[in-house]
């Protein structure tokens, strides 16, 4: 039996891809520009080789042990569903539609006739700021506050007074099987809230996305038709409409994550465990919170002995992210970024380097090819690099 564990560190990313001035991203660069601004300490993740990719501004760990790269994203997009579907095996052929000035009407007034209600907002704005911009006429009224961002999102604001969080997910499912085709954004968010007066708004844990399904064969896909254990843990199971996990935990929050994970690793299973830590892009990337960012980034390094402590002598850890958001970055929106691949397993000896793949893809033909599993990706294996 082999476990592979995955845990994307959702928006750690490391450098600008090379045509991050086409998405407006030349630049970024988001452990980079948080380890220029504050010492960060994360010796687990530089004993894996972190501190080797190029412009980090991280000291490279001596007797470290492990495998390390980073990955450049073929899709045309920097959002979390492209970016997941990619290392998962998929490379879209054209980006998620985006909507830079508020969706059509006809898509607005199709979507008030089919929930029965008027909806405030359908402009791009920040999560926070349009609680506080919307947030008092949405308790006065009633109307849902729809927006989106850089990002290709429907997203639906309610408070949970007005709109338990079933009835706004029932909503979110109207949404999602409204925009298909030419407007089938890659998520619709519920983004519950609380909270009495503008200033003191809180959305709370129940968000939940609703992705579209992927459009090809994933590596759950590919590893549960095979009969490989697959789980979940986080938004994963959004992400990927729930196909191809087995089981799921959708935890909410870093800590919750983690602990939902450490409890899946305790228990016997033969395949991969798919865990997503939103906290990152969520609390500190969009927020442009360099110190939360950072110390985020130091309690998942001080968890990884619990991690590893689990594992046994086949099984892998790996350590990626989907996209990049730069907490020093201008604007509040994702940054289009190479991501970091960190592997490890017992009885490594040194550090490897898999150079600069050209795909995330490379992760899921890897994971197959690790679990013996039958799978062809357009992606390169780097499987071979485990054996060490």
């Amino acid at each position: 039996m082999k476990k592979v564990t995955l845990i994307v560190l959702d928006s750690a990313g490391v450098g600008a891809l090379p045509d991050a001035a086409s998405f407006g991203d030349e630049g970024a660069n988001t452990i980079g520009h948080i380890a220029e601004q504050m010492p960060l300490h994360v010796p687990n993740m530089l004993s894996m080789g972190l501190g080797h990719l190029p412009g980090l501004h991280l000291e490279a760990a001596e007797n470290a042990n492990g495998v390390y790269g980073r990955a450049m994203e073929k899709s045309m997009g920097k959002d979390t569903t492209t970016g997941h579907w990619e290392m998962s095996g998929i490379i879209l052929p054209r980006p998620f539609p985006v909507y830079p000035d508020g969706f059509p009407q006809d898509v607005i007034e199709a979507f008030e006739q089919a929930i029965g209600n008027k909806v405030l907002g359908n402009k791009p704005a920040s999560g926070t700021a349009i609680l506080d911009e919307l947030g008092e006429e949405h308790l006065r009224t009633g109307y849902p506050i729809v927006y989106t961002s850089a990002d290709s999102v429907f997203q639906i604001a309610a408070h949970e007074k007005l709109y338990p969080p079933e009835k706004l997910y029932d909503m979110c499912r109207i949404a999602r099987a409204q925009l298909q085709g030419e407007h089938g954004v890659g998520r619709v968010i519920a983004r519950p809230f609380i909270g009495e007066k503008a200033g003191a708004f809180t959305r709370t844990g129940n968000r939940r996305d609703f992705s579209m399904e992927p459009i090809a064969p994933t590596v759950l896909d590919v590893l549960d038709e095979q009969g490989f254990d697959t789980l979940a843990v986080g938004k994963i199971e959004d992400i990927f409409a729930m196909r191809g996990i087995r089981r799921s935990n959708h935890a909410a929050g870093n800590p919750a994550c983690i602990d939902a994970a450490l409890d899946y690793l305790k228990e016997d299973f033969n395949g991969l465990l798919f865990v997503n830590l939103v906290d990152f892009d969520t609390l500190y990337g969009h927020r442009r919170d360099v110190q939360g960012y950072g110390k985020a980034l130091e309690y998942f390094d001080s968890r990884i002995p619990e991690f590893t402590s689990l594992m046994d002598e086949d099984d892998l850890l790996i350590i990626t992210a989907d996209h990049g958001c730069d907490p020093a970055h201008r604007g509040t929106d994702h940054t289009r970024e190479y991501i970091p691949i960190l592997c490890w397993k017992k009885g490594m000896k040194g550090l490897a380097s898999i150079g600069t793949r050209t795909s995330f893809a490379d992760i899921a033909q890897t994971i197959c090819d690790y679990l013996g599993a039958n799978a062809s990706f357009p992606a390169v294996s780097f499987a071979k690099e485990m054996e060490g």
